[in-house]
């Protein structure tokens, strides 16, 4: 895999000035790595938006079945992929088709091809990088 889709001055924008992180994936299971991302980016003043057929609150926000039910995600800055990547494609088509402003996909979830279609839509597009990481490498 390239590194076309791990450009910092892209990962440095979307964490210094990103407001909104909708989690495709993000349940209640405090055991699973999504809600360790979204625990850590809410504590750094970040707004999470739980996404997971469950629907369920989690870290205190209203839970939504699919991005397409979130009111308003026009103003979500970042799509968090945390789906295995032979299912990434259809969340990061669903962010396409919601108006979403960029896709993040954390380590090991690599999509060439639907991160291709998402940068093609004109979303920002980060891929197998992981937030917190790259947060503690920020300047």
């Amino acid at each position: 895999m390239s590194d076309a889709f791990a450009d910092l001055d892209v990962i440095r924008r979307l964490l210094n000035e990103s407001k909104t992180w909708a989690f495709v994936g993000l349940g209640d299971n405090p055991e699973r790595e999504v809600y360790t991302q979204a625990r850590l980016l809410q504590e750094r003043g970040k707004r999470i938006i739980p996404v997971h057929p469950a629907a369920r609150a989690v870290l205190g926000e209203r839970g939504y079945a699919s991005l397409a039910e979130v009111p308003d995600v026009s103003e979500v800055d970042v799509v968090g992929v945390y789906r295995r990547a032979e299912h990434a494609g259809e969340a990061v088509d669903e962010a396409i088709a919601a108006g979403a402003k960029a896709v993040w996909l954390p380590l090991q979830v690599i999509d060439e091809a639907a991160a291709r279609r998402a940068k093609d839509a004109g979303l920002d597009v980060v891929m197998n990088r992981c937030p917190a990481v790259e947060w503690a490498l920020r300047r």
